[in-house]
């Protein structure tokens, strides 16, 4: 299989774009700068990809300036990696981190804080700073990155592809006697094969019983003729994530499983159906349940039935808003992108999730990937 072209990387022209929202968010809620950490939205405005640690390395935002805050041993790697120009500010080893941060603001100016900064973060600049000078940033953060920009749909949609050739392989792969560890690792290897430079992000492979959890048994499996089949795999391109899940038999599905299947196939198709622009996020999870309870499942998140919400949004981060929950009132925008995965489980016998993503169009909503066809074609 040959991929579409693969799309251009996020530019700079965008990200700055996305600094300019951020500012006039600022402005909007009387925030002097906005500290964001080594999180996803460090990568989402400033380009800069960075693993968390028990050190402070993120950027501070202020109306004017974009200042890296980096250890200073850290200076060299920080300063030859991709990101927007802003200046760089260190801190020594026994320097605090926080007492850098505050010093590049006022003394009375309020910082709004990145929502995913672990805590200790907050303590230490509540120790420099004042906890009545820290605001919650996570909101004006989350709404700019809410919705996609075409450029991100473009990567998103080049990972969608490359993880359902990866699952067309894997489907393939499967035999009697066929050990779960090795899917993963065959899986790992495709990814990587086709271009996802880090191979899998994640990946749950599971056989019989073992599919009624949620998110996979521990300890090796080896797949017997007539097991169901659950493989939830995605990867990163250029930060961003893909996400898809099938179940299936290899052979000839008998009556009970082929019925099981197709309401599952019904209520994803519901949930498809319900994401209308204006529609509240809360209101695709009650399309799922209703077809569940229609078919005598459930209530509610009683078992046999669905457990869990029926999808999560997905971008830089593989769980982010929208989320696709029972009372969510986030309204469906243009842009928004979001897993449709309303998995049915019966106790001790086995589950089924069939899972592809929708993202919001000016007309509506668009799969990434097209549905699986049947009990035993996993792909349409």
């Amino acid at each position: 299989m040959s991929l579409s072209p693969r799309p251009s990387a996020i530019s700079d022209a965008e990200r700055l774009a996305r600094l300019a929202r951020l500012r006039a968010s600022m402005e909007t809620a009387n925030l002097q700068g906005v500290l964001l950490g080594s999180t996803e939205s460090l990568r989402y405005f400033t380009g800069l990809a960075w693993h968390p640690s028990e050190r402070l390395l993120g950027a501070l935002v202020t109306p004017t300036a974009l200042h890296y805050i980096v250890p200073g041993f850290e200076l060299s790697k920080v300063d030859s990696m991709p990101k927007l120009a802003g200046e760089i500010i260190t801190w020594e080893e026994d320097e605090s981190s926080s007492t850098r941060v505050a010093s590049l603001l006022g003394p009375t100016d309020r910082l709004g804080l990145d929502d995913a900064l672990p805590l200790f973060a907050y303590h230490a600049l509540a120790g420099a700073m004042g906890s009545d000078r820290l605001v919650d940033g996570g909101r004006i953060i989350r709404d700019i990155r809410l919705r996609k920009s075409t450029a991100e749909i473009a990567i998103i949609q080049y990972a969608m592809n490359l993880t359902l050739e990866v699952h067309r392989r894997a489907h393939g792969f499967i035999k009697p006697g066929t050990k779960a560890s090795d899917v993963v690792c065959y899986i790992d290897e495709q990814h990587r094969a086709l271009g996802a430079a880090n191979g899998s992000s994640f990946c749950i492979v599971s056989f019989g019983e073992a599919t009624s959890l949620p998110h996979g048994a521990e300890g090796e499996q080896t797949y017997s003729a007539g097991d169901v089949v659950l493989v939830d795999t995605g990867c990163r391109i250029d930060g961003y994530h893909s996400d898809l899940t099938r179940t299936y038999v290899l052979d000839a599905p008998d009556a009970e499983f082929s019925r099981a299947w197709s309401i599952e196939r019904e209520a994803q198709q519901a949930v498809f159906e319900a994401a209308r622009l204006g529609a509240a996020c809360g209101s695709l999870d009650d399309a799922a349940r209703a077809v569940i309870t229609r078919h005598g499942l459930g209530p509610d998140y009683a078992l046999p039935g669905l457990p869990h919400r029926a999808g999560h949004g997905l971008g830089l981060e593989i769980h982010e808003e929208p989320y696709i929950v029972r009372g969510n009132r986030t309204v469906l925008e243009t842009g928004m992108c979001f897993s449709n995965e309303p998995m049915i489980v019966f106790p001790g016998r086995y589950g089924i999730r069939l899972e592809d993503h929708i993202h919001m169009t000016e007309t509506g909503p668009k799969w990434f990937t097209t549905p699986a066809k049947g009990p035993a074609e996993p792909f349409a």
